[in-house]
């Protein structure tokens, strides 16, 4: 997969996705949304992927934004427009995708840049991280999911602090609130979010994706428990749920085949 503002590759069955546009400190333009709207498409359809690690080229940022002067002449209903498309193609298909994304936040996350670390199942911190929503600071609001996923992590009275004094937070009290699963050394950013990717491969694909689509449903305003119903009992038909318990039985590790 070629692209211009994305480095992208797959290894062991991991997707790595680099935001690769450090003199820009990773910001988000039209160009890299759809590049990512595309990678991100690619990895929920194609099986030889069982995991994504989303971070940004160099250490001083995972993403520090979007590109303002993309947008600095909108007017209400092109903003909308704006909001709509980049949600819809980006922010919740990364957070419905079936497959687990992991951001890996090198640095800054700010703004568009802290709304897609959130999109994302999991977030691994460097421990120079800075996490902020500061677009009150430009007359706007966050505008990509951020009000809404902030306030799922870190609870109503955090988000509405973080979102209206416009502050950032340090990567060991994201940690604190919940913002971030694990903060850890630059040098070992990525290899913490395989460390995690390479536990799940070794449980059932199809498994892993109801649980996802169920743990989802309990934050996004629909029925989370009939959901997990319904999940729960398809898992029944499938042959990784025969295969986990011949195994169990037999008391040998299961060879999940994601059918």
């Amino acid at each position: 997969m070629a692209y211009q503002n994305l480095i992208s590759e797959i290894k062991e069955n991991i997707l790595y996705v680099t935001i690769n546009r450090e003199k820009a400190l990773n910001a988000l333009n039209k160009d890299t949304l759809t590049e990512l709207a595309d990678v991100i498409a690619f990895a929920n359809k194609t099986e030889q992927v069982r995991g994504v690690i989303l971070t940004g080229a160099g250490e001083k940022a995972f993403v520090a934004g979007a590109d303002i002067k993309e947008f600095s002449g909108y007017n209400g209903k092109q903003g909308e427009d704006l909001a709509k498309r980049g949600q819809d193609l980006v922010f919740n298909a990364i957070e419905n995708s079936s497959k687990p994304f992991i951001a890996a936040i090198n640095g800054f996350a700010l703004g568009g840049g802290l709304e897609l670390a959130m999109a994302c199942h999991m977030r691994i911190a460097s421990d120079n991280a800075k996490l902020g929503l500061p677009e009150v600071t430009l007359g706007l609001i966050p505008g990509y999911g951020g009000t809404q996923r902030l306030t799922q992590l870190v609870g109503k009275g955090k988000a509405i602090e973080m979102i209206t004094t416009a502050t950032m937070v340090t990567a060991s009290d994201a940690e604190k609130i919940g913002l971030v699963n694990d903060v850890v050394p630059q040098a070992d950013l990525i290899s913490k979010a395989e460390e995690i990717l390479n536990v799940i491969k070794q449980r059932a694909p199809l498994a892993i994706s109801a649980a996802i689509k169920s743990v989802i449903a309990a934050v996004n305003n629909s029925d989370g428990y009939l959901t997990e119903i319904k999940e729960f009992g398809k898992c029944f038909e499938t042959a990784d749920f025969k295969e986990g318990v011949s195994a169990f039985v037999e008391k040998r590790k299961a060879n999940f085949t994601g059918k």
